[in-house]
C-alpha cells in the first residue's frame, strides 16, 4: 500500500519544452536520466508550480505565463497524490487518490482538487494549503526539492554564510525565527499603543480629582439640608411625643383615682360583711336564750334516768364477782384430784413392766429386722424412681427437641406460603405498579377515573406511592413505615373533584379512601435550612424523588417528610431521638422499621409493623422475586435437612421409653414387696400391743376418771373466762355511766351560769350592728360624691388627649414614618420649641452657604459618575490589553527559549548524521554552526592524509571530494527533516567516477533506509545502480533538433 502524500504520477501539457509528458513514479527511489535539454528539470519545476510555488522562487521564469510553451495558449500540470493509510487526508471525500490540477493561461491561473474518480471537490487555495500542511510538503525547502540551480550553487559554493542559510532554511529554523521576530515586533507595537492609551486618560483623571474635591466641599451644604429635613421630621413627631407624655401623666392620674375605688369599695364590703355576721350572731344568741328556758325541764328528767342506770350497773357487778369466786374454788379442787389419779396410774405400770420385759425384747428384735428390710426396699424404690425421673427428663428434652424441629418445619412451611404469596404480589406489581398500593381495588378505581375523566377539572393524582421513587432502596422499609397509609392516598385540586373521586371509589367498593385536596399550581416547596433537623442523618424527603412537585409538597405538608429522620440501627436511633435534643425533629425511623419519638418528657419506641406489604417502593422487583425464590429454595433445603435430623431423636425417644417401662416394672415389684413387709411390721406391732392390753385394762378406769376430770376442768375454765369477761365489761360500763353523769352535771351548771352572760352579749351585738351600718353609709357617700366624679372628669380629659394624638400622628405620618424618626435617634429629650429654633438656625446657615455656589451638587455628582464610569471602562479595557500583552510576551519568551534549545540540538544532530555519511568513504568531519555570526563551517579529516590535519576550507579539496562532502551534508539535513517525497536535480555534479559511485550508493541506501519517496535527476550514467523493487529508473527521450 502506497504511503499517503507520495506522488504516483506527473502529467504536463504545454509546459516549458514539453507538449505532453507523463511520468510514473515508484513509491521509493526514482532515477530520471537523460541528455541535457531533454526537459528533466522541468518535472521538478512543474511540481513546485503545482504545489503553489511562485515563478520567481523557481529561478526559471519571472511570471507563470512564461512557463507556457511557445505557440500555446495554456499550460496544465496534473499531479496524482496517494491518499492511503493512517495519514490519509479526508479519505471519505477524496478516496485513495487526490488529483491536483494546475492550469496556467496568459492572464490567470487556477487550481482544482479532484477525488480518485476525477470528480471536482475543491478549487480554493486554502484547500490546497490544507493538504500541503497535512502532508508537510514545502517545495521551497531545498531539502524537499533541490533544483538544478540550487544544487550547483550549494555544491560549488564554499561560503560559510551560504551554507548557514541553506541549513537555517532547510531545518525550518529560518521560518520559525522570522515568525518569532515578527511576533515580537507586533508585541512591541502593541505595547507602545497601550502605553499611549494609558497616558491619554491621565488628564481626565486629574479633572476627576478636581471634581471630587468640589463635590466634597458642597456636601457640607447637603448635610445642612439633610439635617433640616430630619429636624422637620423630628418636629412633626415631637408634637406626638409631647401629647404622649401628657397622656401618660393623665393615665397615671386616672389610675390613682381608680385606685380609690377598691379602697372605698373594700371598706363598704367589709362593713356589709360585718353587718351580716352581726345580724347572724344576734339571731343565734336570741335563739340560744330561748332554748335555755326549754332545756331546764329536760335536764331534770335526764338526771333521774342516769342515776337509775348507775344503780343497775352496780348490782350486776356484785353478782358477777360472786360467780367468779365460786368458779375459782371448784377449779382448784378438780386439779388436785387429777394429780392424785396420775400418781396411781404410774405406780401400777411400773409393777407390770418388770414381768413382761423378756417377751417384749424378742418382739422388738423382729420389728427392728422388718424395719431394716423396709428401709432397704425404700432405698431401692427411691433409686428406681430417680432413674425413672432422669430418663423421663431426657425423654422430655428429646420430645422438646422433636417438637422444636417440627415447629421449625411448620414455620418454614408457612414462610414458603408467605413468600409465594409475596412473589405473586410482586409479579402482579410488575404488570400493574398501582396494585401495590391497594390491590385490585386501586385498578378498578383507576378504570372508573378514566371513565369519569370529563367530570374532573384536573385529573386526580394517585396513588402517591406510584409517583415516589427512592434514591437508595436500603431505606425502603423505613420510608414505608414513615409515610404509611399516605402512600395509598389520592390528590385532587378542589372539593368538587374530591366528591367525584369519592363517587368513583364507592362505585368500585373502595371504602375509606384517603383524599387530599391540594393546589396543583404551587411550585415545589423550598424549605430553609433552619427549619430542617440539624443532623447529618438523612430525612425522608432527602431520600425520595418525584417528577411531580405536588407529590413532594403533600408529603411535606401532610406527612412532615422533612422532619422525619432516618438512621441505620437501633442504638443510633435512640441517641438521635432522645439524647441529642435536635430541633425540628418529629420522628426517627431505623432501617428495620422502629419508630422513636419524644413528646415532652415522654419517650416512646414503637416496633415495626410487618403485617402489611413490605418493599412497596422497591423498583428492582425482578431482583426481589429472584431473592425470594432463592430463599424458598434455601428453606426447602433446610426443611429436608431438619426432617433427616428428626429421625435420630425419634429413635432415641423409643429406646428411652422402653427403658422407662423396664424401670417402672422393677419399681412396681419392689413396691409390692415393700407393702408386704409393712404389713408384717404392723402385725408385729399389734402383737406387742396385745401384750400391753392387760396393763391398759387395769388402768383404764383410772384413765377414764382422769380424762373426765380434764374435760370438766376445761369446761369450768371456759365458764370462768366468760364470767371474767362479763365482769370486766360490767366494771367498764359502771365507770362510763358515772363519767357521763358527771359530764352532764358539769354542762348543766355551765349553761345555767352562762345565761346571764348571754343577755349581755346580745346587747353588745346590737350596738356593733348599728355602728357598722353608719360606717357603711359614710363610705358610700364618699364614693358617690367624690371618687366617681373625679374619675369621670379625668377620663374625659384622657379621651381629648387621645384625639389630639391621633390628629398629630396623622399629620406626622404624612411627613415620614415613625420608624424613620427612630432610626434618626428619636425625639426623646427635645421639645417642639427647641426643634423649631434649631430649624430656623439651620435655614439661615443653609442660605448663606448655598449662595457661594452656582451649580447644584446633583449635577456635579452626575457629571462625576459619568466621567468615572467612562474612565473605569477604559482602565478595565487597557488593563485587559496589558494582561493579554504580558501573557503573549511570556509565551513568546518561552517559545524563544525552546527555539534556541532546539537549534542547539539540531546542530548536534547535524554533526552526527554528517559523520555517519562521511564514514562510508573513510572520511570524518565536524560541522560548526555559529548562530550569532550566522556562519556554518565544515571541517574534514581525509584518510589519505598521514598528518591527520583537519581541512577547514573545502575549496582545498578536489571537485569530487568537495561534492561528496557537500552531498553528505545535504543528506544529513534530509535526515533531520520530514516530507512524503524529496527531489534532487544533478546532485552528482563535479564528481569523478569513484565519488559518483560512492555517492550513488550512499544516496540509494539513505533513500531506501529512510522510507520516503525520492526523485533523483542526473544527466550522468547510473548503470552501476541496480534496479529492484524499491529502485526505479526512467530515461528521458533525447531532445529534438
Amino acid at each position: 500500500m502506497a504511503t499517503a502524500g507520495t506522488i504516483s504520477r506527473i502529467r504536463v501539457e504545454n509546459f516549458m519544452c514539453h507538449s505532453s509528458l507523463q511520468i510514473e513514479l515508484g513509491e521509493h527511489v526514482n532515477f530520471i536520466t537523460g541528455q541535457n535539454g531533454s526537459g528533466k528539470s522541468a518535472i521538478l519545476t512543474a511540481l513546485c508550480i503545482a504545489f503553489g510555488c511562485r515563478a520567481k522562487n523557481t529561478q526559471r521564469a519571472a511570471a507563470l505565463k512564461d512557463f507556457i510553451k511557445s505557440g500555446c495558449s495554456y499550460a496544465a500540470i496534473i499531479v496524482d497524490i496517494n491518499n492511503q493509510g493512517e495519514d490519509a487526508f479526508k479519505p471519505e471525500v477524496y478516496g485513495n487518490l487526490i488529483i491536483l490540477e494546475r492550469r496556467i493561461t496568459e492572464s490567470s491561473g487556477s487550481t482544482v482538487l479532484k477525488d480518485q474518480h476525477g470528480r471536482k471537490v475543491a478549487h480554493r487555495k486554502d484547500d490546497l494549503n490544507e493538504i500541503i500542511e497535512h502532508f508537510n510538503i514545502d517545495v521551497e525547502n531545498p531539502c524537499v526539492i533541490m533544483s538544478q540551480d540550487k544544487s550547483r550553487e550549494f555544491l560549488h559554493s564554499g561560503n560559510d554564510k551560504d551554507k548557514f542559510k541553506f541549513f537555517f532554511k532547510s531545518t525550518l529554523l529560518q521560518q520559525v525565527n522570522d515568525l518569532l521576530l515578527a511576533i515580537r515586533e507586533l508585541l512591541d507595537n502593541a505595547d507602545s499603543i497601550v502605553e499611549e492609551l494609558e497616558k491619554s486618560i491621565r488628564p481626565v483623571m486629574r479633572e476627576l480629582d478636581e471634581l471630587r474635591e468640589k463635590i466634597k466641599n458642597m456636601e457640607h451644604i447637603e448635610e445642612i439640608a439633610h439635617e433640616i429635613d430630619n429636624s422637620k421630621k423630628k418636629l412633626a413627631w415631637s408634637w406626638v411625643h409631647d401629647v404622649d407624655k401628657q397622656i401618660e401623666e393623665q393615665a397615671v392620674k386616672l389610675l390613682k383615682f381608680k385606685e380609690r375605688i377598691p379602697a372605698c369599695q373594700e371598706r363598704i364590703d367589709r362593713n356589709a360583711v360585718t353587718i351580716v355576721e352581726l345580724k347572724k350572731e344576734l339571731v343565734e344568741k336570741e335563739q340560744k336564750a330561748r332554748s335555755l328556758v326549754e332545756k331546764t325541764r329536760e335536764v331534770t328528767m335526764m338526771k333521774e334516768k342516769l342515776e337509775h342506770d348507775i344503780a343497775q350497773a352496780v348490782t350486776l357487778k356484785i353478782e358477777l364477782e360472786r360467780d367468779h369466786a365460786r368458779g375459782t374454788n371448784v377449779l382448784k379442787n378438780m386439779n388436785n384430784r387429777v394429780k392424785q389419779l396420775q400418781t396411781q396410774i404410774d405406780d401400777f405400770r411400773m409393777q407390770y413392766m418388770q414381768y413382761s420385759q423378756d417377751e417384749s425384747s424378742k418382739n422388738e428384735n423382729k420389728m427392728r429386722q422388718l424395719q431394716e428390710e423396709i428401709n432397704s426396699l425404700l432405698s431401692n424404690v427411691t433409686r428406681l424412681k430417680e432413674d425413672e425421673k432422669g430418663l423421663s427428663e431426657i425423654q422430655l428434652g428429646i420430645v422438646q427437641s422433636i417438637t422444636q424441629m417440627e415447629t421449625e418445619i411448620e414455620e418454614n412451611r408457612k414462610r414458603i406460603i408467605q413468600l409465594k404469596s409475596h412473589i405473586r404480589d410482586l409479579q402482579q406489581r410488575q404488570t400493574h405498579k398501582a396494585s401495590t398500593f391497594g390491590g385490585q381495588r386501586v385498578l378498578n378505581l383507576l378504570r372508573s377515573i378514566d371513565r369519569q375523566q370529563r367530570r374532573f377539572k384536573i385529573p386526580p393524582l394517585g396513588p402517591i406511592g406510584v409517583h415516589v421513587q427512592l434514591v437508595s432502596e436500603s431505606w425502603s422499609f423505613a420510608v414505608e413505615c414513615a409515610l404509611g397509609r399516605l402512600l395509598d392516598a389520592f390528590i385532587v385540586s378542589c372539593h368538587g373533584d374530591s366528591v367525584v373521586l369519592r363517587e368513583c371509589a364507592n362505585e368500585v367498593n373502595y371504602r375509606n379512601l384517603q383524599i387530599i385536596i391540594y393546589d396543583f399550581s404551587k411550585p415545589r416547596l423550598n424549605i430553609p435550612d433552619h427549619l430542617l433537623p440539624s443532623t447529618a442523618h438523612p430525612t425522608v424527603l432527602s431520600v425520595i424523588q418525584s417528577e411531580n412537585p405536588t407529590v413532594l409538597n403533600v408529603l411535606v405538608d401532610q406527612g412532615s417528610a422533612e422532619r422525619q429522620v432516618l438512621v441505620r440501627d437501633y442504638e443510633v436511633g435512640k441517641s438521635v431521638a432522645f439524647d441529642c435534643r435536635i430541633q425540628n425533629l418529629k420522628d426517627v425511623y431505623t432501617s428495620d422499621g422502629y419508630k422513636m419519638f419524644s413528646r415532652g418528657s415522654v419517650q416512646t419506641i414503637l416496633p415495626p409493623n410487618r403485617k402489611g406489604n413490605v418493599g412497596r417502593l422497591c423498583s428492582s422487583l425482578g431482583e426481589k422475586i429472584t431473592e425470594m425464590e432463592l430463599e424458598i429454595a434455601d428453606i426447602k433445603r433446610n426443611m429436608s435437612e431438619t426432617t433427616e435430623h428428626v429421625k435420630k431423636p425419634v429413635a432415641d425417644r423409643l429406646d428411652i421409653e422402653s427403658k422407662i417401662k423396664d424401670l417402672k416394672r422393677k419399681r412396681v415389684d419392689e413396691e409390692r414387696l415393700l407393702e408386704r413387709k409393712k404389713v408384717q411390721l404392723e402385725d408385729a406391732k399389734k402383737t406387742s400391743a396385745d401384750n400391753n392390753r392387760g396393763t391398759l385394762s387395769d388402768t383404764s378406769e383410772l384413765e377414764a376418771e382422769k380424762m373426765q376430770l380434764l374435760v370438766d376442768i376445761e369446761e369450768k375454765e371456759l365458764v370462768l373466762q366468760k364470767t371474767n369477761v362479763r365482769l370486766t365489761k360490767a366494771l367498764q360500763d359502771e365507770h362510763d355511766r358515772r363519767a357521763c353523769y358527771k359530764d352532764f352535771i358539769d354542762s348543766v351548771y355551765s349553761e345555767v351560769g352562762s345565761s346571764n352572760v348571754l343577755d349581755h352579749e346580745i346587747e353588745l351585738a346590737k350596738e356593733k350592728l348599728h355602728a357598722a351600718e353608719q360606717d357603711k353609709a359614710h363610705y358610700e357617700g364618699i364614693m358617690e360624691k367624690k371618687v366617681l366624679p373625679d374619675i369621670k372628669m379625668a377620663e374625659a380629659e384622657y379621651e381629648d388627649l387621645q384625639k389630639l394624638r391621633q390628629e398629630n400622628f396623622k399629620k406626622a405620618s404624612i411627613i415620614c414614618s415613625q420608624s424613620e424618626v427612630e432610626s434618626l435617634g428619636g425625639v426623646v429629650g427635645s421639645s417642639p420649641e427647641q426643634l423649631s429654633a434649631k430649624i430656623n438656625k439651620l435655614k439661615r446657615k443653609f442660605h448663606q452657604e448655598s449662595s457661594r455656589y452656582t451649580e447644584s451638587i446633583d449635577d456635579l455628582r452626575a457629571l462625576y459618575d459619568k466621567k468615572e464610569q467612562k474612565i473605569i471602562r477604559k482602565q478595565q479595557l487597557y488593563a485587559g490589553f496589558r494582561v493579554k500583552l504580558n501573557s503573549c510576551q511570556k509565551a513568546l519568551d518561552m517559545r524563544w527559549k525552546k527555539f534556541q534549545r532546539n537549534a542547539v540540538l539540531l546542530k548536534r544532530q547535524l554533526t552526527w548524521l554528517f559523520n555517519e555519511h562521511l564514514g562510508k568513504k573513510g572520511i570524518s568531519g565536524f560541522i560548526n554552526v555559529d548562530y550569532k555570526d550566522k556562519v556554518l563551517s565544515v571541517e574534514l579529516t581525509m584518510p589519505q592524509d598521514a598528518s591527520r590535519d583537519t581541512i577547514k576550507d573545502t575549496r582545498g579539496l578536489s571537485g569530487g571530494e568537495r561534492s561528496f562532502s557537500t552531498l553528505c551534508f545535504a543528506l544529513a539535513l534530509h535526515g533531520m527533516t520530514e516530507a512524503p517525497f524529496r527531489a534532487m536535480d544533478e546532485f552528482d555534479v563535479f564528481m569523478d567516477a569513484v565519488s559518483r559511485k560512492i555517492s550513488l550508493e550512499t544516496v540509494v541506501d539513505f533513500a531506501v533506509a529512510q522510507g520516503s519517496q525520492w526523485i533523483f535527476i542526473t544527466p550522468h550514467d547510473i548503470s552501476m545502480v541496480q534496479p529492484g523493487d524499491k529502485v526505479k529508473k526512467q530515461l528521458m527521450a533525447a531532445p529534438r533538433g
